[in-house]
């Protein structure tokens, strides 16, 4: 922003400058130009005179000394020639007296009594002259002809003298506008990069160092108070959200697990018929309970502010499926590990375990006995994301595509749904995969049933993409969570 305000002050001066300096240096030029031209001509005028009064009184011998003195006052080249055209006199010597010269233009037209003035090159090499020749006449008798040169390399040299100074005048301007413009400019942006570094502190979680309100304009100020205001008040709400989330659960474990025991110790004194009732509220109890827990997990994590670290990943497959291996065999359930090795991801700590450990306890709930739960990996060369891809497979009834869209929301359950399941888990593992810096989608499973695709980064490219990107993502997590 402070290039951009540079940049536009010094395009509007420079704008201006050209406006001023340009018609000035133009104007200037003309009037050098036309006063040169005039005096020449005033000057040959004068000359021409002068001789004329002397030819007619015959004092001819006079000439050449009037001649070498215009000259030597004025620095021009002067000829002067007879009525016949032939030469009286030549300031250089270059031409002997009595060269006819009535053949070249300036001196036939001034033997004709009219004026003629042009440029051309000198020939002795001395750059461009302005020739003026005039008449030296008395009434209708032209007694003699004067053709003067003036060398125009004077007047050229001041107007660009005065071209360089109008430029270096601009370029002072500038150069001090640039001076003062930078300092303004970096008054304005103050407050805004105060802004920019009090939101990235916002995004962190916290706000610890408040935009300054004292300087700048009174626009940015109100602004910067205004944010200050604002990012506090949200700081303060979401403290109490996260606060309440995680008291609330804690504070409901406790009742739960009394409620639970009162209603066991219901069962010696029921009717036998009752007793279907009273599993089905032990059930509903211990369904409370584990979602009480998934709130506290919600809670933790949200409130935890761990940077990722590389992980093993195959590693962390394998351990989980040994783990799970036993309880699935009891639902008559196989678990398959498959795939080349994926390598180190990026992960919070202990986030790979449980991201597993729920897509398994999810995967079993649904899968039919004699089914198998495939965990395929994928390398970072074979992924389409271009990390590494867990693949937790099922033989269930699936999702339709319009379930799969809303399975990470929060406590939301397929409508015929028939575990007792809380609808955190999907959640939970959306939320520890995206502060590593990675996703989890859910799709179709080719021979049906669900494939729960978990995508991770890989080591090798987080080291070449900013580390900041992962934060971000926990950011993003974090503050969206609610």
């Amino acid at each position: 922003m402070t290039r951009r305000l540079l940049l536009s002050y010094l395009s509007l001066t420079l704008l201006l400058l050209l406006g001023l300096e340009v018609p000035l240096g133009y104007y200037f030029a003309r009037g050098e130009i036309s006063r040169f031209t005039g005096d020449g001509r005033h000057s040959a005028e004068i000359l021409a005179g002068i001789l004329e009064q002397r030819v007619e009184r015959q004092e001819a011998a006079d000439v050449p000394a009037l001649v070498t003195d215009f000259v030597h006052r004025s620095g021009s080249h002067a000829v002067v020639v007879d009525a016949d055209g032939r030469l009286l006199t030549d300031s250089r010597d270059t031409l002997a007296p009595g060269t006819d010269l009535s053949a070249e233009p300036g001196i036939a037209a001034a033997l004709r009594d009219r004026a003629l003035s042009t440029t051309r090159e000198d020939l002795a090499g001395s750059g461009d002259t302005y020739t003026v020749t005039v008449p030296c006449s008395s009434g209708a008798d032209v007694r003699c002809a004067v053709r003067v040169s003036y060398p125009v390399v004077p007047v050229t040299s001041r107007i660009q003298r005065t071209w360089l100074a109008l430029a270096l005048i601009g370029l002072g301007v500038l150069v001090a506008v640039a001076a003062i413009a930078l300092a303004l400019a970096h008054w304005v942006t103050r407050p805004v990069r105060a802004l920019e570094r009090a939101t990235a502190e916002l995004a962190d979680g916290s706000l610890k160092d408040p935009p300054t309100i004292t300087q700048g304009p009174p626009e940015l100020r109100r602004l910067a108070s205004t944010f200050t205001r604002t990012a506090r008040r949200l700081q303060h709400l979401l403290q109490a959200q996260r606060a309440f989330a995680s008291e609330a659960s804690h504070q409901l474990k406790t009742p739960l697990t009394a409620l639970r025991l009162r209603l066991e110790n219901f069962e010696p004194y029921l009717d036998p018929r009752a007793h279907d009732s009273l599993d089905e509220a032990v059930g509903e109890v211990e369904r409370l309970g584990r979602m009480v827990q998934g709130l506290l997990a919600l809670a933790r994590l949200e409130n935890s502010g761990s940077t990722p670290e590389p992980a093993d990943l195959d590693a962390v497959v394998a351990d989980r499926a040994l783990t799970w291996a036993a309880f699935a065999a009891e639902h008559s359930v196989d678990i398959a590990v498959t795939g080349e090795r994926a390598g180190r991801v990026w992960a919070i700590p202990g986030a790979l375990e449980q991201v597993v450990d729920n897509l398994l306890s999810n995967a079993l709930r649904v899968s039919p006995p004699g089914t198998t739960i495939t965990l395929a990996k994928r390398s970072a060369g074979d992924a389409r994301t271009g990390g590494a891809e867990l693949h937790v497979i099922d033989q269930g009834p699936g999702m339709t595509e319009s379930e799969r869209a809303r399975a990470f929301d929060r406590f939301w359950r397929a409508a015929d749904s028939y575990h007792d399941g809380t609808g955190l888990g999907l959640p939970i593992v959306q939320q520890l995969t995206r502060a590593g810096g990675g996703d989890v989608v859910l799709d179709a499973a080719p021979g049906g049933g669900l494939d729960a695709v978990v995508r991770l980064r890989t080591v090798e490219e987080r080291h070449a993409a900013p580390q900041r990107g992962a934060r971000s993502a926990a950011r993003r997590a974090r503050v969206s969570a609610f």
